[in-house]
């Protein structure tokens, strides 16, 4: 005689063992509550498997220490740029009138690293002393928007 109705392995086999039924160990068969969460979650000690998803999305910083600030702590961002790359690079920056150069750098400090040939008369946010006198020793003058 054939056997039409086969009982649920989980019903035949109740009470009886580590409650695998035949998936292995028992973690295994397990709804996807053993696979972590969403996003960040599980990308703890072990998770190697998540490491590729971090970077991508973070970049290497995220792994690892950043220095001795606090992440809070904030960056002087102000731009500066000093006398020497100014008059490697005059025509992109300002444009002659006379025998002066007329250059715009209202975002920008300037600093007195390298030599002044030209006279300059540079608009800017801030300067340094140094950088002052050298621009007034070579004819020119800085005037500041601060």
């Amino acid at each position: 005689m054939i056997k039409t109705h086969r009982r649920k392995k989980i019903v035949r086999m109740r009470g009886k063992g580590a409650g695998s039924h035949g998936w292995g160990f028992r973690k295994s068969h397990r709804k996807s509550g053993h696979r972590g969460g969403k996003g960040m979650a599980g990308s703890g000690k072990r998770a190697d498997q998540k490491k590729t998803l971090v970077i991508k999305l973070y970049g290497n910083a995220y792994f690892g220490k950043q220095g001795i600030t606090s992440k809070k702590t904030e960056r002087d961002k102000r731009k500066r740029i000093n006398l020497f790359s100014i008059g490697q690079n005059l025509a992109s920056y300002g444009k002659k009138e006379g025998d002066k150069w007329i250059i715009n750098l209202e975002n920008y400090k300037i600093l007195a690293q390298g030599e002044v040939t030209e006279k300059l008369v540079i608009k800017a946010l801030e300067a340094s002393k140094s950088a002052i006198e050298k621009v007034k020793k070579a004819g020119g003058e800085i005037i500041l928007s601060k």
